[in-house]
């Protein structure tokens, strides 16, 4: 089974299934979930997986004293819940934003390479290995 972070569509049925047996044993009454926190709870990557979405849920439960679930948790990990991106994904979104700001040109002193401060064919390389191609490009690389 993939991880939870991987699945986070299931997220918001694990949590009414957690909260309906915490306000259970609890002999709570909780019966909402603002939208922040459930997209909060959707965006978290959740390295613990399952049980530390039970167990983050199963505090929120525990500090709520209205009818409206409370994780103050989510306070606590504001920076973490920011997807993360990987050095490839950085890499690309850079070219990708010279490209298109000296309109898919790469050569010359208003190119692409020149922003990156990059030789062209270092970019043509890099491209090449992210899988970058001007619109229109086929993979072949006629147009």
């Amino acid at each position: 089974m993939p991880p939870l972070r991987e699945r986070a569509e299931d997220i918001p049925q694990l949590v009414w299934t957690f909260l309906e047996e915490f306000c259970s044993r609890m002999g709570k009454r909780i019966t909402q979930v603002p939208r922040k926190t459930m997209e909060a709870l959707q965006r978290y990557p959740w390295p613990g997986n399952v049980r530390e979405l039970r167990n983050v849920v199963e505090h929120g439960a525990i500090v709520t004293t209205g009818e409206t679930l409370r994780v103050p948790m989510l306070d606590d990990v504001a920076a973490v819940v920011a997807p993360r991106q990987t050095l490839l994904d950085s890499e690309r979104g850079l070219i990708l934003q010279a490209l298109e700001t000296a309109g898919w040109r790469i050569k010359g002193p208003k190119g692409a390479a020149a922003a990156l401060g990059l030789n062209p064919s270092t970019l043509y390389s890099r491209m090449k290995k992210l899988g970058i191609r001007a619109p229109g490009q086929t993979a072949a690389g006629s147009s």
